[in-house]
Formats: C-alpha cells, sequence, structure tokens
C-alpha cells in the first residue's frame, strides 16, 4: 500500500466518524496539554526562585543560627546554643576577605504619620545592604554608613508606603512613627514588586541598631556577606565559622551557606516537582489511550465487511494491521497538535493572571508528551489492528 493511498483511507475514516475523531483527539489535546502546562509551572516556578536569588548577586554568604547536622535516618537536626548578635557581624565584619555586611533584623510595626497608620514589615539592616540587594533610591538617600551598634533614628521607605501614607505630599524630612518610636525618613525606594518574600514597596528600613530597640531585640535573624572573588568563596566560609568559633566560646552553632548552594537545593526540589507533576499529567495520557483502543475495537466491528472484502482482493495481515494503527497513530498526532496549542493558550493565561510568573515548558516535556502521545496511539491501537488482520475474509464478508 502506498503512503498516499493510507493516507487518503485514514481522512476518509475521520468523515465518516466525526464525533468519534473529535473525541479522541479532544481527550489527546487534553492529555498533552495537561502534561506541558503542569510542567511549565514547575520550570517557571524554578526560574523565578532563581532570579530572585540571583537577584542578591552569586557571591553571597549567609550566616544563621543554628548548626544543621545530618543524624544516621538522614533528617537534619538544628541544634542553636546561641542567637547571633551585633558582636558577631563585627567579628566577621573584620574579614577582609568579605566586601560588603549586612546584619538582618525582621519585625512587624504599625506605622503612623498623622491620621494615617497601617501594619507593615520593619527592616533592620546597614548601608550595605542596598548594594547586597541591587536596590536603586527614588528620593533622598539610603541607611547611613555608621557603626552597627548605633541606634540612629532614620528610616528608608518603600514606594508603595510613601503613596499610601503621604499621597503627593514630600515624605523627606518627616517623622514616622513605629509603634512607641519615631524615626525621620531620609530616603524612598524606587525599587517595587516582591524580593525573597517580602513587598519591597511595603518595607520601612531602618538602622540594625535601631530595629533591636523598636522589637526589644538583641538577636539577629541573618547576616549576609558578599565575597567578591568567588575562587575564595570556601575560605571566607572557613574563616567566618572560626569567627563564630571565637565568639562562641568554642562552639561552630551556626550554619553558613552559600548563594550557589541555596540555588543547586531549589533546582533539586523543583525538578523533582516537575517530573512528579509531569508523570501525573501523564496519566490523563494513558486514558485517551484507552479511549483509542475501544474507539478502534468498535471501528473494527463496524468495518468487518470492509476488511473482509479488502482480504478477499489479496490485502495481506500486515496493510490490515497498517490501516488501524495508522488511525490511531494519526489521532495521537492531531491530538497532539491541538494540545501543544491548548497549552500555549493555557500558559499566556496564567502569565496574564500572575504578571511576575512565566511558566515556561522545559523542552524534554513537550518533546516527551507528543512522543507519549504517538507511542500510546501505536501500543493501544495494536491490539485491536491485530485482531482486524486475523479475521477470516469468508465469515467477515458473511456479516454483512
Amino acid at each position: 500500500m502506498h503512503l498516499t493511498d493510507l493516507i487518503i483511507s485514514t481522512l476518509k475514516s475521520f468523515r465518516g466518524h466525526k464525533t468519534r475523531t473529535l473525541l479522541i483527539v479532544t481527550a489527546v489535546a487534553i492529555g498533552v496539554a495537561a502534561v506541558i502546562i503542569l510542567t511549565s509551572l514547575g520550570e517557571g516556578a524554578r526560574r523565578y526562585v532563581q532570579n530572585e536569588f540571583a537577584s542578591l548577586g552569586t557571591e553571597l554568604l549567609i550566616i544563621f543560627p543554628g548548626r544543621s547536622e545530618t543524624a544516621g535516618t538522614g533528617a537534619l537536626i538544628s541544634t542553636a546554643t546561641r542567637d547571633l548578635t551585633l558582636n558577631d557581624a563585627k567579628a566577621i565584619q573584620h574579614n577582609t576577605r568579605i566586601h560588603r555586611l549586612a546584619p538582618i533584623v525582621i519585625g512587624a510595626a504599625a506605622a503612623g504619620w498623622k491620621s494615617r497608620e497601617r501594619d507593615i514589615t520593619v527592616l533592620g539592616s546597614s548601608y550595605d545592604l542596598l548594594e547586597i540587594r541591587h536596590w536603586e533610591i527614588a528620593q533622598g538617600q539610603f541607611l547611613p554608613k555608621i557603626e552597627l551598634h548605633r541606634s540612629v533614628p532614620v528610616c528608608v521607605i518603600g514606594k508603595k508606603l510613601k503613596t499610601e501614607l503621604f499621597d503627593h505630599q514630600t515624605a523627606l524630612g518627616e517623622w514616622l512613627r513605629l509603634d512607641n518610636y519615631r524615626c525621620r525618613i531620609i530616603g524612598i525606594l524606587a525599587t517595587e514588586g516582591h524580593s525573597l518574600g517580602m513587598n519591597v514597596g511595603e518595607l520601612v528600613i531602618v538602622p540594625v541598631a535601631f530595629a533591636q530597640q523598636v522589637f526589644n531585640a538583641t538577636s539577629l535573624f541573618r547576616i549576609i556577606a558578599e565575597n567578591p572573588k568567588p575562587a575564595s568563596i570556601e575560605k571566607t566560609k572557613s574563616d567566618i565559622l572560626k569567627i563564630i568559633r571565637q565568639q562562641h566560646q568554642g562552639e561552630e552553632d551556626v550554619t553558613v551557606i552559600t548563594q550557589d548552594a541555596v540555588l543547586v537545593t531549589f533546582n533539586k526540589i523543583f525538578n523533582t516537582l516537575t517530573l512528579a507533576v509531569a508523570g501525573i499529567a501523564a496519566i490523563s495520557l494513558l486514558v485517551a489511550g484507552i479511549l483509542i483502543m475501544n474507539v478502534i475495537l468498535v471501528s473494527v466491528y463496524q468495518r468487518t465487511a470492509e476488511i473482509g472484502l479488502l482480504k478477499a482482493i489479496g490485502a495481506s495481515p500486515r496493510i490490515i494491521m497498517t490501516l488501524f494503527v495508522a488511525e490511531g497513530v494519526s489521532l495521537c498526532m492531531v491530538g497532539a497538535a491541538f494540545g501543544w496549542g491548548l497549552s500555549l493558550i493555557g500558559r499566556q493565561a496564567i502569565h496574564y493572571w500572575l504578571p511576575l510568573f512565566t511558566p515556561v515548558p522545559p523542552p524534554w516535556a513537550v518533546a516527551t508528551a507528543i512522543t507519549l502521545a504517538i507511542v500510546l496511539g501505536i501500543i493501544f491501537s495494536y491490539w485491536p489492528a491485530k485482531r482486524a488482520s486475523r479475521m477470516d475474509p469468508v465469515i467477515a464478508l458473511s456479516h454483512h
């Protein structure tokens, strides 16, 4: 049988059973679209997190209290004996490999100006935070370059908070209430959006010692250190641990992680999740394959006389099998094409509702979804096609 004859026969079968064709194409399209869209969500989430961390820079070390240890069962156990303090930050700052350092204190407070008030996030840090986070100032200046222990009542506020409290009035130089304290506004951030779980436009940034005074705390949430030379990052990590042992009476009770280590961990997590959701979505393709098998089996019974006539005029079992397998594969190919188009619409809709999130399918997911649809078409068409090829022509014609 020539390829042209095979195509013509398949098209005639589609036109003769439009409802059946539409159902199978729809089922396959939904399966392929589900695989592509769900893997797009996983890949998009991975890229989003990667970009968020990349905005911090690639030569960062993050120090937080508690030592992470691996037990025999593989579980992570955090054993914290002391909090991080400004003395620890100051000792780390003296290391010659550290280019910038930002101690972090985070808390919630009520921010007010005149009769307006709202709950906000207060971030206590240092002058170096601006460069470490790659933020920009719209008006005024950032935190002053002062000793970490100095509690100076000044603040920098986010652009959104400035609009909510001051409208179009000038905010620079005004006194902002933070619970029972006051601080003078010296700058307004130009950067907006979310960064590592915080809405930058709603932040109030104050010197770290002043934040500790507001929250009546002596500990730090984190310390972020920047080493501009990636080649010496591990040496710097060892120096930090050595400094902490000296500060904490011989105890190495902190964890130091590098930016690259964080990214590698997140990549592994999201890659695993992407594979998991792809497997779940592939079940819908399996259901579509079963539908194909049942529909083609019905088609074999409906075309018994046609099969008998073909065999009577000399068609071999191989040709009969090819006819039905080609029909199943063609349905899957058309369904896969529509599924790919449907996934484009779905991804655009997701991006429309979540502008900061761009779902991007990994190349392997698109290839796997389409290939799996075609392979399932072959597998689930084979048994009905085999059955048709074994029909006796006399018995088949007698059923007409």
